[in-house]
């Protein structure tokens, strides 16, 4: 019924829907649906896109393919929340069925400004009137098309504000992922670019009015870092400036930017009226296996939350979930804060709430540590003192310190996944939500940050190794679901 490169309506969609029982019921079986992540109720998920807080309603919009598991066509998936706990499943919102985005509703992002929330996402569009065409200098339209709300889920008609002859002539096809940002009474617009050199940039554009865009500046590095820079987002975190973004193409150094693709966040210095700028570091944002294209907001509360895509393109690894026709979460949402001038994560508060007990405490030491069979929970690891140790987090899965160096290893239930790394001089403490199939990890208050899916359904936690402390281990219930995977 569905094909790629072809306008998807709502009319359409709610016509599939309604004989979709059978696929529904099939992908809600799956013993490896996560208790407490966002998640298609069926296909395909990729990027949050659109976060904001609005009349005290969150609202998380999402890339969604919910006619199969790849993400062949793009639109945009809605669930809203009052306390990240409960939700509704809104279902798809924006559909490709415009001349604008025909081949794919993009990502990008949504600003609140006088009682109305502005969105501006990438139409997609390819042509094919050649056989020639490479797609990434030739034969590719990528429209920033903006349209309006008053409740999170009617819209106004889209508006194309700028198509890729708007932009600079040296870039290539790939410009993408609108994010805004206010600096005094002037909006700011990046966009994630790739040049003709292949060289990853952010361009940024400037209005008065959230309309009408001009060209103001990019930001790159000197020396090409990646030949592209997907889904930035520029915002300030208190009283720095930061530029999150996804280089692509990052060679590995060492057991930094081993991903095929990275998240980095970039402590920038910008002059706004003078229009110069510094890059003063680079850090990554997270260094699990499954982590990409994170977006931020600030909450009415003045907290700036990420939620990232627990996934990533073009990967070597696999997830077996593709068997019964869904693939792909959301990671839980995190409070983000800077702390010795660098990037830190912690899950947010409102998780708390998902906590089925007040936790049991367990004293370990030397080689004989507790040895539990949660496998759905969240665990806190208080050190007292630690120069070595190797933790099971679940059987076969196994988180060890030595030399300095803390090492997650999935062994043969990572489905491709194998090891990741970070160098950690002294260890404090770690933070573990352990969910159906996935793990996040947050090491030192947030300083360090693993997220990966696994594929070993079998709890078992134990701690042991030349260290001392207290673990804190609360077994966590689902979040609630309105109209999602549970309603059939």
């Amino acid at each position: 019924m569905f094909k790629k490169y072809e306008k998807v309506f709502k009319t359409q969609y709610d016509d599939w829907y309604q004989g979709q029982s059978d696929y529904r019921k099939k992908v809600a079986s799956d013993p490896r649906r996560l208790k407490f992540h966002l998640m298609p109720k069926t296909g395909w998920l990729n990027d949050p896109n659109g976060l904001c807080q609005f009349h005290g309603v969150y609202h998380i919009y999402y890339q969604y393919t919910p006619f199969e598991p790849m993400g062949e066509l793009k639109m945009w998936g809605h669930y809203t929340t009052k306390d990240f706990v409960t939700y509704e499943d809104e279902g798809p919102v924006l559909f490709p069925d415009n001349d604008g985005d025909a081949h794919g509703v993009y990502s990008g992002s949504a600003f609140v400004k006088d009682d109305t929330i502005y969105y501006y996402y990438t139409g997609n569009i390819k042509y094919f009137d050649r056989d020639d065409y490479d797609y990434i200098n030739q034969g590719r339209g990528s429209n920033t098309i903006l349209v309006t709300s008053k409740d999170g889920s009617n819209f106004t008609p889209k508006e194309i504000l700028m198509t890729t002859d708007d932009y600079p002539q040296d870039m290539s096809n790939h410009v993408r992922d609108p994010k805004i940002y206010q600096h005094g009474d002037d909006y700011y617009m990046v966009l994630g670019a790739r040049d003709r050199e292949s060289k990853g940039v952010v361009l940024i554009y400037r209005s008065k009015d959230l309309r009408n865009w001009e060209y103001y500046n990019r930001i790159t590095t000197s020396e090409s870092f990646g030949y592209m820079w997907e889904c930035p987002d520029l915002f300030e975190l208190d009283g720095k400036l930061i530029l999150n973004s996804c280089p692509q193409g990052v060679e590995a150094q060492g057991i930094d930017y081993e991903n095929v693709h990275q998240c980095t966040a970039m402590e920038m210095d910008y002059d706004f009226d003078k229009n110069t700028y510094e890059i003063k570091s680079i850090h990554l944002v997270d260094r699990g296996f499954d982590f990409y294209a994170p977006q931020t907001f600030e909450d009415e509360k003045g907290r700036r939350i990420l939620i990232g895509w627990m996934g990533i393109p073009d990967a070597d690894y696999v997830n077996p979930t593709v068997e019964d026709g869904w693939q792909h979460a959301l990671t839980i949402p995190r409070q983000l804060h800077i702390r010795d001038g660098k990037l830190v994560q912690e899950p947010l508060e409102e998780l708390k709430q998902l906590r089925e007990d007040d936790g049991t405490v367990y004293d370990f030491g030397g080689e004989q540590g507790p040895v539990l069979t949660n496998d759905i929970y969240e665990a806190f690891i208080s050190f007292k003192k630690c120069e070595s140790f190797s933790m099971t987090l679940r059987y076969g899965v196994t988180l060890t310190y030595e030399d300095q160096v803390l090492t997650l290893n999935l062994g043969e239930f990572g489905c491709g996944r194998k090891t990741r790394k970070v160098q950690i001089k002294q260890l404090e403490n770690l933070h573990i939500f352990g969910d159906t199939s996935s793990f996040e990890i947050f090491v030192n208050h947030g300083e360090e940050v693993f997220t990966t899916r696994v594929y070993s359904l079998e709890g078992r936690i134990n701690i042991k190794g030349k260290c001392e402390g207290t673990m804190t281990v609360y077994p966590l219930k689902s979040f609630s679901m309105e109209g999602g995977c549970n309603e059939e």
